[in-house]
């Protein structure tokens, strides 16, 4: 990391932006160029959960290849200058990469879901069998990340 005062390395804060923020960018590897979707996320005991129908493009992409980059900001907003070169922005984010495992099994998407609907607020869920059974969970097990920031959080 270039600018290291930027650099977060409290782990109650990297815990805050990952658990918090409701929007995981996902970087799949495609030739010749990278494909990324963003994607509603929940994070639970160091992994990243997201659902996603039985087929499709990032499916046929993380078959090929599960090695992934991903990006999650946290509550950014830009500040707005007197003049142009004055302007900057205020986030809190986590960048990193990792493996995504394609979770099939009734018990452990429930476990997903479950995840998933906390992160945005919901804890008493109740799954429709049929609708289950045309959805995934993709487990991202992060390997590396980096979290940075910028503006003032005091």
């Amino acid at each position: 990391m270039r600018r290291k005062e930027r650099e977060i390395k409290d782990a109650v804060i990297v815990h805050q932006i990952l658990s918090e923020s409701s929007i995981c960018r996902l970087a799949i590897y495609d030739d010749p160029f990278p494909y990324i979707v963003p994607m509603n996320y929940g994070y639970e005991d160091g992994a990243i959960y997201f659902h996603c129908a039985t087929d499709g493009r990032k499916l046929d992409l993380l078959r090929k290849n599960n090695k992934v980059g991903f990006e999650i900001e946290y509550d950014s907003e830009v500040l707005k200058g007197a003049v142009s070169c004055q302007w900057t922005t205020r986030y809190r984010s986590v960048i990193g990469t990792g493996e995504v495992e394609i979770i099939e099994d009734t018990d452990a998407k429930i476990a997903g879901m479950d995840a998933i609907m906390k992160q945005h607020g919901k804890t008493d869920n109740e799954y429709i069998p049929k609708v289950m059974a045309k959805a995934l969970i993709l487990k991202l097990s992060i390997k590396s990340f980096t979290a940075k920031q910028a503006g003032d959080w005091a």
